[in-house]
């Protein structure tokens, strides 16, 4: 093997594995057909560049040590992977081994949205699951631009099929466009009747977004450059439901925190299960923020998130 095709090899095995890039996306940067690209990948399998490692997934040690650290009531860890997607799928599966064993009829469930979160929904259409005829409320609004499928309420609505559970249905943005919007919302009845159930809350499932990358409302194109300029300023480690909180999990405020429409970070933390479920390195302060804020009391992540959480 000619020098020049292995180091074209590495390039393409990192710009997968590593920056988590499509096959698509890698081709268009170097010029090349996308089958192309999927024969770079299986030669450098073929040729030791790529090397598939299976942990064995006992992590109840790692378990312990995040739930005792942090004064967490449970901790589900995944394995690490180079393959993002498939931390979400490990997560999502952890997460519907966890509602299996505590959901009931009649709770209050409540439900956000981001990729994590439609990986459990897709899950669970797969799923044999419980028939608990619980009631299942979005957490916050939806972004009016984001792609139908990540819709809170297409969410809620697909959730709650798989559990044949009773679905309430939030009819506002994440983020309105002014404060006067938001007043006139809140006195709408269908937000009455959505924060009366963010009352009643048993159970809340979350992602956690980092400070600006991985945040859902700059992945779905919300904030434009002044408005993550203006994140900097804060403090903001992370936000949960589009509200932004630093690393001792208070929240922030910023230029857009009167124009929310979500459940308030205090509800989360005073439930009696509020699940989050993230996993990366670029998020492990968002998550720590979370943790040390009493945000969520169960986490599930995968093993290489954990151990940086310990070894902040």
């Amino acid at each position: 093997m000619l020098p020049v095709e292995k180091r074209m090899l590495i390039k393409v095995a990192n710009m997968y594995y590593y920056d988590h890039m499509k096959q698509v996306d890698i081709a268009k940067r170097l010029g090349v057909e996308r089958t192309t690209i999927s024969k770079y990948l299986k030669k450098a399998f073929d040729h030791g560049i790529v090397k598939i490692v299976v942990e064995n997934g006992n992590y109840e040690e790692l378990e312990v040590a995040m739930e005792r650290r942090f004064g967490l009531k449970e901790v589900y860890i995944v394995p690490r992977s180079y393959d993002l997607l498939a931390v979400k799928q490990n997560m999502a599966r952890a997460g519907l081994n966890l509602l299996r064993r505590i959901v009931a009829p009649n709770q209050v469930i409540g439900l956000s949205w981001g990729t994590t979160i439609r990986e459990l929904v897709n899950l669970s259409a797969q799923e044999r699951l419980p028939k608990s005829k619980f009631n299942l409320v979005p957490l916050v609004g939806g972004p009016e631009n984001i792609n139908s499928e990540y819709h809170v309420n297409t969410l809620c609505y697909q959730f709650s099929r798989a559990f044949d559970a009773q679905c309430q249905y939030l009819y506002a943005p994440a983020i309105t466009r002014t404060a006067e919007i938001r007043q006139a919302i809140m006195q709408d009845a269908n937000y009455e009747k959505i924060s009366a159930f963010w009352e009643k809350l048993n159970i809340g499932i979350v992602g956690i977004g980092a400070q600006v990358k991985s945040s859902n409302l700059i992945w779905v194109g919300d904030f434009g450059r002044e408005a993550i300029e203006s994140l900097y300023k804060t403090g903001a480690v992370g936000e949960i439901c589009s509200i932004f909180f630093d690393k001792n999990g208070k929240e922030v405020k910023t230029d857009f925190s009167e124009r929310t429409i979500a459940v308030d970070l205090d509800k989360l933390r005073n439930l009696d299960y509020s699940i989050g479920i993230a996993a990366s390195r670029e998020k492990v302060t968002a998550i720590s923020g979370a943790l040390h804020g009493h945000i969520i009391n169960v986490l599930i992540t995968d093993e290489l998130t954990a151990k940086l959480l310990l070894n902040e």
